[in-house]
């Protein structure tokens, strides 16, 4: 989760792209035009912070809780999920998420 906050962050959007599940809502096989909607959404955010609340690891599967504090247009759009991350081939990739209340 921390490095996916980074990438965003960073603006690596092959990352973000290279580390999410194919069965993520998210997920395009329009390489050029998601990587177009990522690279927007990270420069047009700025990422304050990110505060990780529980990890649970799992051989196959793990789930993170945490807050991402990110502004857009002076406006908080701060956010707390559940992220469930499946193993792939040895490989890490974000399944999905449940926000928080």
């Amino acid at each position: 989760m921390r490095s996916r906050y980074c990438a965003y962050a960073l603006g690596l959007v092959d990352y973000i792209m290279d580390t999410t599940h194919p069965d993520h809502p998210d997920y395009d096989d329009n390489k050029a035009k998601w990587k177009k909607e990522l690279a927007v959404f990270a420069d047009n955010t700025r990422f304050n912070q990110l505060k990780v609340s529980e990890f649970i690891d799992g051989d196959r599967t793990a789930t993170v809780t945490f807050t991402a504090y990110l502004r857009q247009a002076d406006q908080d759009v701060s956010f707390t999920e559940k992220s469930t991350f499946e193993k792939v081939e040895g490989k890490w990739l974000y399944h999905s998420g449940q926000m928080q209340t």
